[in-house]
């Protein structure tokens, strides 16, 4: 069975967004700062098409983070457009050629037909639950993971669901002072720490998420 993993940047103080999140300002007033370590990296500018960066420890960090992932699942506000029901002219955040390269699934309470895009990201829409979309998405995936990407409340129903299997921090030495933070109402998550990676800008934390 595919394991089940999440990787996702956080403060010091606990927060995964900053605070006043909109459809302009999609992770909150101060939230890019949360991935700014992952932006400076060559592995992600190529992932999304984008000359420079550098290599290092992040960059090795972002290759691990994406290695050996068969499908995804996120909440409705990752991949954006609003709440209710979809204006289908909205295709996500990430422009004609997601970083995906794997079925995506959206959760969602308003239907919507499958998007195929370019590279082998197709986003699909799902709209009876968690565990339905990741059953989905572990047939998707062929054996290979599944990774949650967010955001943090759909983090936050698949920990309190016990669905996850390891759990990577990464940890940035900024204080938010508000936002959504990522340890509410998920009960209480035994978490076994199984790796730490140092880098330049931010700590890297691996926990795996015992039963």
């Amino acid at each position: 069975m595919s394991m089940v993993t999440c990787q996702i940047s956080m403060s010091l103080d606990g927060f995964v967004a900053g605070p006043d999140q909109s459809l302009q300002d999609p992770v909150g007033r101060g939230g890019l700062r949360l991935h700014e370590w992952m932006f400076a990296t060559d592995r992600w500018r190529e992932g999304h098409g984008v000359d420079g960066g550098g290599p290092g420890v992040d960059a090795d960090v972002v290759e691990d983070m994406i290695r050996d992932v068969g499908a995804y699942v996120m909440g409705r506000r990752m991949f954006g457009g609003g709440d209710g029901p979809w204006d289908e002219s909205w295709r996500g955040w990430w422009g004609d050629d997601p970083p995906f390269r794997t079925p995506v699934f959206v959760l969602t309470h308003h239907p919507r037909s499958p998007l195929p895009m370019a590279g082998g990201t197709e986003f699909r829409f799902v709209t009876d639950g968690i565990r339905s979309a990741l059953d989905q998405a572990r047939k998707a995936a062929g054996g290979r993971a599944v990774s949650i990407a967010g955001g943090a409340s759909t983090v936050r129903q698949y920990l309190a669901a016990g669905l996850i299997d390891t759990l990577q921090l990464h940890v940035v030495p900024i204080v938010l002072g508000a936002g959504e933070r990522l340890f509410v109402d998920v009960g209480e998550p035994d978490l076994e720490q199984v790796r730490v990676v140092a880098g330049p800008t931010v700590t890297h934390v691996t926990y795996r998420v015992r039963r």
